[in-house]
């Protein structure tokens, strides 16, 4: 399946490399990218990740798009949306999500390559409903959701089936946007 690669005007959002597993090591490795993330542990599991998006995008035709800045860095993050793997009141549900380099905090990076993803998600996918989640403290990817015009569910908030009970990643705060809502 031929994998569809998105254009903005300074991103280009593609299909993974082998040379991103590099990329993708470099960002995860570093604690300012994961200080709201459950740590990656070495390597190995760091290229369980791409694993994972590039089984999501054979699977869906779909998934997490390496975001490259053409004449700057082949891989500065990836962005994009996912099926929700585990059961919970919003579910089933497409999310999207995003990381990145920080190097590349600050830039509009993230507003612009999920702006792109969710245009994919409503117009090409025809999806309905979009959501996003984070950990309360985590302000900077919140103020992308809003940015985006997604608008938090109050009564929404649930904690993650994947991090163990009384850690402190746990609670999830989510966000969400109608095709309706979106701003095109």
């Amino acid at each position: 399946m031929s994998i569809q690669a998105l254009t903005t005007a300074r991103l280009t959002l593609r299909p993974w490399r082998p040379s991103d597993r590099d990329g993708l090591w470099r960002m995860q490795s570093d604690p300012r990218t994961m200080e709201f993330l459950m740590p990656v542990a070495d390597r190995t599991a760091s290229d369980a990740v791409a694993d994972r998006a590039e089984a999501h995008f054979a699977r869906h035709g779909f998934g997490l798009w390496v975001v490259e800045v053409p004449g700057v860095t082949a891989f500065a993050g990836y962005c994009g949306l996912v099926h929700v793997p585990y059961a919970e009141h919003f579910t089933p549900a497409v999310e999207i999500g995003w990381r990145f380099d920080p190097t590349f905090w600050g830039r509009g990076c993230a507003t612009e390559a999920a702006r792109a993803a969710l245009d994919f998600g409503f117009a090409t996918l025809g999806l309905e409903e979009i959501v996003a989640i984070t950990v309360p403290a985590n302000l900077r990817s919140r103020a992308v959701m809003e940015r985006l015009g997604m608008v938090r569910d109050e009564g929404g908030d649930f904690d993650l089936p994947s991090t163990p009970p009384g850690h402190p990643l746990r609670r999830q705060v989510l966000y969400r946007l109608r095709r309706s809502q979106a701003r095109t």
